[in-house]
């Protein structure tokens, strides 16, 4: 059976836990969308792990995880996620991790203009600033590097500087700041994509042999958060829905069973954007103050709710 897991809300469901549960019985577990702007937390024999890219099945020592070309890929924040659950002794190796060669990169420029824009805007985005949205619009926009490109130092290179040409004139002429070095950028990430190679494959062919597998699908963010029927312009820059999941992860041939969405009894949101259940004044102080060991001020809280509305 091969199932999907997506978010009903703004995001922050609890969706890590429930893909931890389901993933025992699953073979494969695939990330299709987002990118580190992703939060999936799972405590595994009293040890907490927070995964921003790496499905949390990676846990599992018989899984294979996939990080599918629907994802944007910060190679600095996925080598600090693998460096750290290899601290933890978890094996995170080729034979387990997968990345897909048509997953976009994320680059230092990213995170700069990502930030420079939301400086800018007159209605705040509530942007993570960790250069999501505008790696997304080099895709479409087709002067995206990819993990293809990035592996290559020779045509890294080449669309490095193209890049870099274009990007450098806008933060000088719009932005009015120093552009960026190609020499300090090539020279960084050329030792991250060594590093990475061996994970990087084709992932067409890689599912074609595994079409017989269970496969579960990990949806990033929300429903609310989806870039096209959420509550734009307060969104995320992908596509949050189930309907994605084959897209983003290149699985054409393959029938998907059972789609689950995660809802929490209340709501939560990050960033701007509208909340019509958003609680304030004395009932949000008391909530927060109910997730504290201040048994003091939450009685005080109680009585002052009761005599309002008394």
């Amino acid at each position: 059976m091969n199932t999907v897991v997506v978010g009903l809300q703004w995001g922050d469901e609890g969706k890590g836990k429930i893909i931890d549960y389901l993933c025992r019985n699953k073979d494969i577990i695939v990330r299709f969308q987002g990118g580190n702007n992703a939060g999936h937390t799972v405590v595994l024999n009293g040890k907490k792990f927070i995964f921003h890219l790496i499905p949390s099945g990676i846990l599992r020592k018989e899984k294979i995880c996939v990080i599918g070309n629907g994802v944007v890929i910060d190679p600095k924040i996925l080598l600090e996620e693998i460096k750290l659950l290899r601290k933890k002794g978890v094996e995170v190796s080729p034979s387990k991790l997968k990345i897909s060669v048509f997953s976009h990169v994320i680059l230092p420029y990213h995170k700069i203009i990502d930030a420079l824009r939301e400086k800018l805007r007159t209605q705040k985005i509530g942007t993570t600033k960790r250069g999501i949205g505008p790696c997304y619009v080099d895709k479409v926009s087709r002067c995206g590097i990819r993990m293809v490109d990035f592996i290559n130092p020779k045509i890294f290179a080449l669309k490095l500087k193209d890049n870099l040409r274009e990007k450098n004139l806008l933060f000088k002429k719009v932005y009015k700041i120093r552009g960026f070095s190609f020499k300090n950028i090539y020279e960084e990430y050329t030792q991250m994509a060594k590093v990475l190679r061996p994970f990087v494959c084709d992932l067409v062919d890689f599912f074609y042999e595994k079409r017989k597998k269970r496969f579960l699908f990990e949806g990033a963010q929300g429903t609310f958060l989806d870039v096209d029927f959420g509550t734009y312009p307060f969104v995320t820059s992908s596509s949050t829905l189930s309907t994605n999941a084959l897209l983003g992860s290149g699985l054409s041939f393959l029938e998907i069973d059972e789609i689950i969405g995660v809802a929490k009894a209340y709501a939560t949101r990050v960033g701007e954007g509208p909340f019509p259940t958003e609680l304030k004044g004395k009932y949000r102080d008391y909530f927060f103050a109910s997730l504290s060991d201040d048994t003091q001020a939450l009685e005080q809280l109680l009585e002052d709710i009761k005599l309002t509305a008394d």
